[in-house]
């Protein structure tokens, strides 16, 4: 049994795997800066001063300025901005991986395509062709 699991841990998919989860969460931390600290602030600034992250819907009694001010109260709320903050960092991760693979696709394609035939080895099939005949 030990053996096994060395011969599946150790197998190039499982591997591949593992890197590619590690690097995707580097990736979505990076993501998640871009979205909250590059591309929200002047969003909310071109829109008259707006923090995306503050939208929420009060379903309990009384009033927040604030969703942080509606959390430690205690109430119940809908954070739809901070899933729209969400949506956003979903779609360029999205956007990401689609031009990471369309590359690597171009790349695979690329290098799948065998080389045209030498002359020589056109000339040595078509003598072949004509000893045949």
């Amino acid at each position: 049994m030990l053996n096994e699991f060395k011969q599946f841990i150790t197998r190039g998919n499982v591997l591949d795997l593992a890197v590619g989860i590690i690097i995707g969460a580097a990736f979505t931390g990076i993501v998640s800066s871009l979205v909250s600290d590059i591309l929200m602030p002047p969003l909310g600034k071109i829109m008259g001063g707006i923090d995306f992250s503050n939208f929420f819907i009060n379903l309990s009694d009384g009033n927040y300025a604030t969703l942080k001010a509606a959390k430690e109260a205690g109430a119940a709320t809908i954070n739809y901005g901070v899933f729209l903050n969400q949506l956003i960092n979903f779609l360029i991760v999205s956007f990401a991986i689609f031009i990471i693979v369309k590359q690597a696709n171009r790349f695979k394609k690329a290098n799948d395509a065998s080389p045209a035939p030498v002359r020589t080895e056109i000339l040595l099939e078509e003598i072949r062709d004509l000893l045949k005949k």
